[in-house]
């Protein structure tokens, strides 16, 4: 049996919350260089990768610049920093809810992304947290949507990191959501929704498809006023977009969504005036490391719901999320 390599402890620190990519050259490919092989398999053009080896900001194990010549060695480790792209800054809070020795628990508003990815890069609860806190090793533990608010559970320890995910793959994580959508006098509340959903890689929105059910939600009606339902949304499975799709095939969309029923997103990253009605209300679950209890819930209220004109109409900079 082949012996997995142990990857080195990275030579560059953080840099805003933010961990140095890092690269493992794999076998084969008949490359001479180092970069050679960054060349073809990252996305900067030539001369950016030259310009980043020329001023040593690409480096190896020990720390030390790799060169523009250094040699191919399949199996060896480069890091670097990417350059960070132009964010806009989410005008927000993100609350912490909790926090002890081994995991933080924030309330997240909309639009700020959970991890470092593309286009978010410091504009992320992650990257944040590791920053105001001073905890460099924070971890997520699970993850919510960029449009969607509410409780977010990282870990402290990443020796730990894998028995908080745990629970979230094996569903031992009650988690309830809320959300706004139009009220449908002729839909009968409460039932639990079950499809199969097709999320394709390239795709913005998913879609359901004939097949065994992967994905069940448990929809209630909570209140009502003026036409706008406030629903209370228990996922049994965690599909990526299973609260909306689920809501979007009962015939009420939650307001505000950017995909269902008509894609016309995705929404611009500094465009904050009319966030999608969706609140991750609940989180409740037995620690796996200390045994403790946790029942946590957030304090957001859905702006449709406080006042449905000011969410309809909000100005540029509005706490729309709020």
């Amino acid at each position: 049996m082949r012996r997995k390599s142990r990857i080195p402890p990275s030579p560059l620190s953080q840099r805003d919350g933010v961990d140095p990519v890092r690269i493992r050259l794999p076998a084969g490919g008949g490359w001479v260089t180092v970069r050679e092989h960054l060349v073809e398999r990252l996305a900067p053009r030539a001369e950016v990768i030259d310009r980043m080896l020329g001023d040593g900001l690409i480096v190896g194990a020990d720390g030390r610049p790799v060169a523009g010549d250094t040699a191919y060695v399949p199996g060896m480790f480069v890091w670097f920093h990417r350059e960070p792209p132009d964010e806009e800054r989410v005008p927000f809070a993100l609350d912490v809810v909790y926090r002890d020795e081994h995991i933080v628990v924030v309330d997240k508003p909309h639009f700020l992304a959970t991890n470092p990815r593309g286009s978010h890069v410091r504009e992320t609860a992650l990257a944040r947290l590791r920053v105001d806190l001073g905890i460099p090793a924070l971890g997520a533990a699970h993850r919510l949507d960029r449009l969607t608010a509410g409780l977010l559970l990282f870990t402290v320890r990443p020796e730990e990191r894998g028995a908080y995910q745990s629970l979230f793959g094996a569903r031992l994580v009650r988690k309830e959501y809320e959300a706004l959508a139009p009220y449908s006098p002729g839909l009968a509340l409460p039932r639990t929704v079950r499809s199969r959903i097709l999320k394709e890689r390239g795709v913005m929105a998913a879609r359901e498809i004939e097949g065994e059910p992967n994905a069940v939600t448990r929809v209630e009606l909570r209140d009502r006023r003026d036409g706008v339902g406030r629903y209370r949304l228990t996922p049994g499975t965690g599909q990526t977009h299973q609260l909306r799709v689920h809501m979007n095939a009962l015939g009420v969309p939650i307001l505000g969504d950017p995909l269902y029923p008509v894609v016309t997103g995705p929404v611009p990253s500094d465009d904050f005036r009319r966030p999608l009605q969706l609140l991750a209300r609940r989180l409740e679950f037995t620690d796996p490391v200390t045994g403790h209890e946790h029942r946590f819930v957030s304090g957001r209220v859905l702006k449709a719901w406080s006042s449905y004109d000011d969410w309809a109409s909000p100005g540029p900079l509005e706490e729309s999320a709020q």
